[in-house]
């Protein structure tokens, strides 16, 4: 009987406690504030929240990409074992790209215009994996295959602005898994396609994902995406995660607010003839967050149920259930508030 790797039972990326300010001439802003975040190996997990929640701040303080941009990042980021706060910019080297890769939105601005998708591809076996330039070739045109692009003999001598948006993310793709990362951050990778293109490149994701066993964090403001893909969900809202769980717990028993109106909205929830869905207001300046909870401006139910406390006091991330957590003063007490609901009681929706 073999016994279980000790390593397999550590999550692969553990982040506590991270906090991403800007410092700006209007003030300092709080994009990622107190998150605390774990991705098991092998596990897809969704990240979903309206432009400005902190989505792609998150990724971009993962990778280490935010502190010559003006960022100031705070808090552990722990990735298989290595502390990445103390990593020198050499040691980054071999972990972006390597170890974990990354798929942005917008593919086209993401590939140099004055190289082939071929050449591109070729140059990061060749830097990172010491191919020869057939070598790399060779398994450059493997990549372009895998990633269902035919023809790859004559797209690896394409130039990016040559490309549809499809063969883009799918290069992109490549890129991404040329490496075999532990670990691909998709931060809106199907944002600029349509709706048929869409599925197919989640479906393509998934299935490099299922063969691989790569862990992923995907970023997106579309719950919809999220549920097709990711095994578990973090709602992220102006810097704060205000509710996870698995994505069937959530679709099916949201609790959070902020979380309800996000899955009343989608299309396939709308009934016809009846007026569209919408969350009330906008997401706040990160530069003058409220002082209670984040979302009590925009929440119907905070007036519904007359609690004074959202706009004096954050609530805290707290577990209602296994693998279940809410922040939010319907179902929390405090020494001064009685908590109007149970877990497992949700609140309907205007």
């Amino acid at each position: 009987m073999s016994l279980e790797n000790p390593a397999e039972a550590v999550p692969l990326l553990v982040i506590h406690a991270l906090r991403t300010l800007f410092r700006t001439p209007d003030g300092e802003a709080r994009a990622v504030d107190q998150l605390d975040l774990e991705i098991e190996r092998g596990e897809i997990v969704g990240i979903v929240g309206e432009s400005g929640s902190g989505k792609t701040v998150t990724a971009l303080s993962i990778l280490g990409l935010l502190q010559n941009a003006g960022g100031s990042v705070s808090g552990d980021i722990v990735f298989d074992g290595i502390d990445l706060s103390t990593l020198s910019d050499q040691a980054w080297a071999r972990i972006r790209g390597a170890r974990i890769g990354l798929i942005f939105q917008d593919p086209k601005s993401r590939l140099n215009p004055v190289f082939s998708v071929g050449a591109q591809i070729a140059e990061i076996l060749q830097l990172h994996r010491g191919l020869d330039a057939d070598a790399a070739w060779a398994q450059m045109l493997a990549l372009l295959e895998e990633v269902n692009l035919s023809s790859a003999e004559a797209l690896a001598g394409a130039y990016p602005h040559q490309l549809s948006m499809g063969q883009a993310q799918r290069v992109m793709i490549a890129m991404a898994l040329a490496l075999e990362p532990d670990l691909l951050i998709a931060d809106e990778p199907t944002a600029s396609l349509d709706a048929t293109i869409q599925a197919e490149i989640l479906d393509l994701i998934h299935a490099q994902q299922r063969e691989k066993g790569m862990a992923i964090l995907l970023i997106s403001h579309n719950l919809a995406v999220i549920a097709q893909l990711a095994e578990r969900v973090v709602v992220l809202y102006a810097g704060h995660i205000l509710e996870q769980a698995p994505v069937e717990i959530l679709f099916q028993q949201p609790h959070h607010p902020y979380t309800q109106g996000l899955i009343v909205s989608l299309p396939y929830n709308q009934k016809l003839n009846e007026r569209l869905h919408s969350i009330p207001g906008t997401i706040p300046d990160a530069r003058n967050l409220p002082h209670g909870c984040r979302f009590a401006p925009r929440c119907t139910a905070r007036e519904r149920y007359k609690l004074d406390i959202c706009e004096r006091e954050a609530p805290e991330l707290e577990i209602i259930a296994a693998g279940h957590q809410v922040r939010c003063w319907l179902y929390q007490s405090s020494a001064d508030h009685t908590a109007p609901l149970e877990p497992g009681f949700m609140q309907a929706i205007d």
